[in-house]
């Protein structure tokens, strides 16, 4: 099988021949300063793009093709440019498409840092605001030639990352958190009016998008947080009043432009929504998180949600790839290849980006492990029988 063929068969539970591998996207790929860390143990590759920034507020790289073909990654992300943004002259920072200021930390990332529309107290001052284009042809320009030269002469899954927004994110950002999370209880209409207007541009730009890629991809990536590490953001009753039927409009677009499979992001501990995420028309759970309050139980994801919905990442970064040994890293990768994947139905990845906290060394096992066990029929009895988890560890360390 091509890549593209297995993940087929691994989504349609119909016998892939290994566990499809994932990395890449603006929200999983490596940062800038964990790369520059992996050239010297990789001598023999020609990695080149330690300075090619992917996602500039995480300052992570579009890794080189020889890296991704080293790690046997099946997956090649076609990434919407970064548009109609302006530079802050005040600051080291800038201005995104939304008009959302970000001002950086020591050159590791850059964080919000304001909101343009907390003032606002009428609908007439969303109308007001400075929207985007979502028309632009700048934000999409020859990614349907990469497209199509990646359809025809590889067998890569070609996926259409997200555009850099969501529309609770986006909402949460342009109002500020504490405002908005108000505005959904207090002031239902306003919240509605911006979240309306948020989601008609996404889809917009996601029209543009599949125009330029859609008869080429066979997965669509889209993000909007929901979770904390022990909770959701809001509640379950707020969610389904105020944002679901959002994400159903977005999901429901895509879907329609293109014949995609759909991957929702949503760090934290999200449990609590994954029947409404299904119900939205995600067919894909990213990230998986398993550090979070109700995610690390992954036998349990898969025995009651595994029929209707997939699983990509589940691979932790927060605190298991940092801190694991190698045979705690070995273990981890057993388990959730046999909790989420024995039929297919899971394709394996770092559930967010790999940062510089990560030792580089723990990185090239990773991959290297995957590559060894992801095979089927998988077979990691033994591996398993070590009882070697990171996370069971951690729990006995913090009783003692």
């Amino acid at each position: 099988m091509t890549p593209r063929e297995n993940f087929k068969a691994a989504m349609d539970r119909s016998g892939p021949e290994w566990v499809p591998l994932d990395m890449g996207k603006h929200i999983g790929s490596i940062h800038k300063k964990h790369y520059a860390a992996l050239r010297p143990l990789l001598p023999d590759l020609d990695l080149r793009n330690e300075s090619v920034i992917l996602d500039r507020m995480a300052q992570t790289v579009v890794p080189d093709e020889a890296l991704l073909q080293h790690f046997n990654v099946d997956f090649r992300w076609l990434v919407p440019h970064w548009v109609q943004v302006k530079e802050r002259h005040d600051v080291d920072g800038y201005i995104d498409m939304w008009g959302v200021p970000y001002k950086g930390a020591d050159g590791d990332h850059y964080a919000v840092d304001g909101a343009p529309l907390k003032a606002a107290d009428s609908i007439a001052d969303i109308d007001a605001h400075d929207w985007p284009d979502p028309e632009d042809p700048a934000q999409f320009a020859g990614l349907g030639d990469r497209a199509r030269e990646l359809y025809e002469t590889t067998g890569y899954v070609i996926g259409a990352d997200a555009i850099k927004a969501g529309p609770l994110m986006s909402c949460l950002q342009i109002r500020g958190y504490e405002q908005f999370f108000v505005d959904m209880v207090v002031n239902p209409e306003f919240s509605d009016a911006l979240m309306q207007k948020v989601t008609d541009l996404i889809c917009r730009m996601w029209t543009r998008f599949m125009d330029e890629v859609g008869p080429y991809v066979q997965i669509a990536y889209v993000t909007d947080d929901l979770g904390t590490q022990t909770s959701l953001l809001l509640s379950p009753k707020l969610y389904r009043k105020r944002v679901k039927p959002f994400h159903t409009q977005l999901h429901e677009h895509i879907k329609g432009c293109a014949d995609v499979k759909l991957m929702m992001h949503t760090d934290g501990a999200v449990l609590p929504l994954i029947d409404d995420l299904i119900e939205t028309g995600a067919d894909i759970l990213n990230p998986v998180q398993t550090s979070t309050a109700g995610m690390g139980d992954t036998a349990a994801l898969k025995e009651r949600f595994g029929g209707r919905i997939a699983f990509h990442g589940a691979m932790d970064v927060q605190q298991m790839m940092p801190n694991a040994t190698r045979a705690e890293l070995k273990w981890e990768i057993a388990r959730r290849m046999k909790d989420l994947g024995p039929d297919g139905g899971y394709i394996i990845a770092p559930c967010h980006n790999i940062g510089h906290d990560i030792p580089p060394e723990n990185t090239l096992a990773f991959f290297g492990m995957v590559r060894e066990m992801g095979r089927y029929p998988l077979d990691l009895d033994a591996v398993l029988a070590s009882d070697a988890s990171y996370f069971e560890r951690l729990n006995r360390e913090g009783e003692a």
